[in-house]
């Protein structure tokens, strides 16, 4: 029970990593408020619906947490969406949603939390980054570009509140299988199931992650056992390189 009695908010907790960053937090003694798009059934003490494309969401999202938790001690940057195609084959809408999500509110929350943290005596700031973000591969451009500003954020903040004990780190995964990484299967015509099977024979360690996989890492992060990480990327990856 490393997490009894803090207090997290995590974005993007419908989702497949999501979910599992909730459980994980949940069975080891955390209460979470979970921010998503759509308030949807989940075992949470608070259910938080925004659109963080919306910048009042994002600037108000820790502190509406917080209030209802009553403290706010680690923030899970989760949410994110991966834009595919060449950059001549992206809109303007394209490149603004990208980025108002995978990087403006990512640090719209962090400048929000980051007083609170300080205020309570510190506290853990996991951001979900890409290893895509840190060696780019082929045709995702706005995805790339959106990884890699948020991986040199974690960096930059790391370093910049350490005095403060607000401890910033990331998550680096490659694929994982989640609800979103199969839909961007079924858009180009591939079988879902036959998609991952593919995918897992590229990965050294025999499969593309979890997502609790990748919640076990975001969980230490998050965690006393990571104490001496800042600005840390954590790639997660299962030996598959980028490309």
């Amino acid at each position: 029970m490393r997490f009894q009695g803090k207090n997290v908010l995590v974005t993007g907790a419908a989702g497949g990593i999501g979910r599992a960053i909730v459980a994980g937090f949940q069975r080891q003694g955390a209460r979470v408020a979970a921010a998503d798009l759509q308030s949807v059934p989940l075992p949470v003490e608070v259910m938080l619906e925004g659109d963080l494309t919306d910048p009042k969401f994002a600037d108000t999202l820790p502190g509406a947490a917080s209030a209802m938790l009553g403290g706010l001690d680690i923030v899970c940057n989760n949410d994110g969406i991966i834009t595919r195609g060449k950059i001549t084959d992206t809109t303007d809408d394209d490149y603004h949603r990208t980025m108002a999500i995978n990087v403006e509110a990512p640090f719209r929350i962090c400048r929000a939390a980051i007083p609170l943290l300080a205020a309570s005596g510190g506290g853990s700031i996991v951001n979900t980054a890409s290893c895509w973000g840190l060696r780019p591969g082929p045709d995702h451009p706005l995805y790339v570009m959106s990884k890699a500003a948020l991986a040199s954020l974690t960096q930059c903040l790391g370093r910049d509140h350490a005095h403060q004990n607000i401890r910033v780190n990331a998550v680096c995964p490659n694929e994982v299988d989640t609800p979103m990484l199969r839909t961007g299967f079924g858009i180009r015509g591939i079988d879902p199931d036959s998609g991952i099977a593919d995918l897992n024979a590229t990965v050294p360690l025999g499969h593309v992650a979890s997502p609790e996989e990748i919640a076990d890492v975001v969980l230490f992060l998050a965690s006393d056992q990571a104490r001496y990480l800042c600005g840390a990327l954590i790639e997660a990856h299962g030996g598959k390189p980028v490309g």
